[in-house]
């Protein structure tokens, strides 16, 4: 916040008047900072859900002002969402400040979620560009960018400029230095079963796999390892099948993002992201091992799971990937099968029952809730929609199902349940993680596989890509259903930390406008307008009918829903695995 409070001061004392802001949860600190400007009086603010509509945004501002505007966008894709707009201001000498925030430096180049090489993206099209390091006082970078975008540098026009700044966590202002809501239940582990291991210390059939296996499309038959560890299998975004089929070898629970294409059969675990405390270091099974398929972004319980120095973790990488660099990743790589299964060993006896033990509470837990708010007369939340077109996909063999970024994902990561086979394709862009391009990658999707596609997405990620709605009469019509998901505005933050400080009488206002982002678009009329068949839905029986219907053309289901209660169902489902 310090450093953020400093740029604020750094623009005022340019004359900078104008800052355009774009949603987002890296860039917090300065929109906090910005946020106290405003109602100082001292600067104006600008909320713009689109970056590529800030970006002109604040071209206008500038164009019509004759000073630089600022531009203020979180990390990843956000920012080359600016490329538009900051071409033009180079063509055109227009001023221009980019205020991108990015991860710290330890971040980078590791894989960690919405990290890329930012510094530079603009390449030849801004004056001037600079990295400013967490911690570090950016009034002199701030200085030295204005001054090139007013051209006060001898032989350089005015233009564009970029300031690239890195910000740690936390990304809120301390709120009466209480520490935050964990939203983990507390329930206890169950016992290891008895007289599960046999004579040889082996582990029941229920456990591992018998016999010889072979590795997928391989034909080279893997034999069981002979030692046993509690390793967990982790299957990020891309894993693929192959992720099912070792935890099902070994007998290792199998904790799998949706896109991850490995969320199915008998070893994989629902919702897992609530119980690994439970099997942590004091626990009676503790974890001691973990084996990393593909690449995770959607969980910060799966992200501090694999970076625990004191657990041994492995990460299968048979072939070159663009995710991290060389060096960056902490667990021991690993590029052969045969390798991978000595490390991860099999498991135990009673490893795997005791995580289903587990889990089948947390799923019952889970569904009590969801029945309890839609009995109460609730709106629809997003778990249970997530829930039930998870369900509605895995009956169509050959779909495609895309998955848009913030909520959506994480509410089928939750609460969309492992299947006995693996019946639908899923997709979401985890490249970045950006909410931009979700509508027009499903429709791709679709124009290519000729098969139909569902996308669950926001009401944001759908206004952000509304322009993908748009297609010619010349062009072919892919068979989409988008199930939007609209309670007005960013409901993931209400989940975050911003959730608390949104309910603090000093920043509610703050809160709700920079990250709730509220809008009132009709989007009944905006599918007419597009020439999309529109359904509006208010409960869940009315959910399960508009989806039980064939993909076929284009569609839109409005799923009406509400921001209010999202952080209580959250502390609904912590209270319910509590009491069980």
């Amino acid at each position: 916040m310090d450093a953020a409070r400093y740029v604020v001061d750094a623009l005022e004392r340019a004359g900078i008047a104008h800052v355009v802001v774009a949603p987002g949860s890296r860039s917090a600190p300065l929109v906090y900072a910005l946020a106290e400007a405003e109602a100082d009086g001292r600067l104006s603010n600008y909320v713009r859900v689109d970056e590529r509509v800030a970006g002109f945004t604040a071209l206008g501002l500038a164009l019509a002002s004759g000073v630089p505007a600022a531009i203020v966008t979180t990390s990843g894709t956000a920012v080359g969402n600016l490329l538009p707009a900051v071409m033009e201001a180079n063509h055109g000498g227009t001023p221009l400040l980019v205020l991108s925030a990015d991860r710290p430096e330890e971040l980078r180049g590791t894989g960690a979620n919405q990290t890329t090489q930012q510094l530079d993206l603009f390449g030849e099209h801004v004056r001037f560009a600079t990295d400013v390091p967490a911690g570090v006082d950016p009034t002199s970078a701030i200085a030295t960018a204005l001054s090139a975008a007013r051209g006060h540098i001898e032989g350089i026009p005015a233009g564009p400029v970029q300031v690239n700044l890195a910000f740690r966590d936390p990304l809120t202002p301390a709120l009466d230095g209480s520490e935050w809501e964990r939203l983990l239940p507390e329930i206890e582990v169950p016992s290891a079963p008895e007289t599960l291991e046999s004579d040889d210390g082996t582990s029941d059939a229920s456990d591992v796999a018998s016999g010889v296996t072979s590795v997928p499309g391989s034909g080279v038959p893997a034999a069981l390892p002979s030692s046993s560890h509690r390793t967990v299998v982790v299957a990020g975004h891309g894993a693929g099948v192959e992720a099912e089929y070792f935890a099902r070898m070994l007998g290792l629970p199998l904790l799998a993002e949706p896109s991850s294409n490995a969320r199915f059969g008998p070893n994989a675990i629902g919702p897992y992201r609530l119980l690994l405390e439970k099997f942590g270091p004091d626990s009676a099974m503790p974890i001691e091992r973990v084996v990393l398929f593909g690449r995770p972004t959607l969980s910060r319980q799966i992200s501090g799971l694999l970076a625990n120095p004191n657990l041994e973790r492995a990460l299968f990488l048979p072939n070159p990937v663009p995710w991290f660099e060389a060096g960056r990743r902490t667990e021991l790589i690993l590029t052969q099968w045969d390798q991978l299964v000595g490390f991860a060993g099999h498991g135990p006896a009673g490893w795997l029952s005791a995580w289903h033990q587990v889990a089948a509470m947390a799923e019952a837990a889970l569904e009590s809730v969801l029945a309890g708010a839609a009995t109460t007369g609730g709106e629809l939340s997003g778990p249970e929609v997530a829930r039930h077109v998870w369900s509605r996909a895995q009956k169509e063999p050959g779909s495609n199902l895309m998955l848009g970024s913030s909520n959506p994902i994480r509410d089928v990561d939750l609460a969309g349940k492992p299947t006995p086979g693996n019946n639908v394709t899923t997709f979401a862009n985890r490249g970045l993680a950006g909410i931009d391009g979700t509508l027009a990658t499903a429709t791709g999707i679709a124009l290519a596989t000729r098969e139909a596609t569902r996308v669950l997405l926001g009401d944001v990620t759908f206004l952000h890509d509304s322009g993908a709605l748009n297609i010619g009469p010349t062009e072919q019509v892919p068979n989409v259903q988008v199930i939007v998901l609209n309670d007005a505005g960013g409901g993931i933050f209400s989940v975050l930390e911003h959730g608390t400080l949104g309910k603090a009488p000093n920043y509610a206002s703050a809160v709700e406008r920079f990250f709730g982002t509220p809008h009132t678009v009709k989007l009944a009329a905006l599918a007419t307008a597009y020439g999309w068949d529109h359904t509006l839905v208010r409960t869940a029986a009315e959910l399960v009918t508009a989806l039980a219907g064939p993909v076929e053309g284009r569609q839109i289901i409005e799923v009406a829903a509400s921001r209010d209660g999202l952080r209580d169902l959250h502390a609904n489902i912590k209270a319910a695995l509590a009491a069980d």
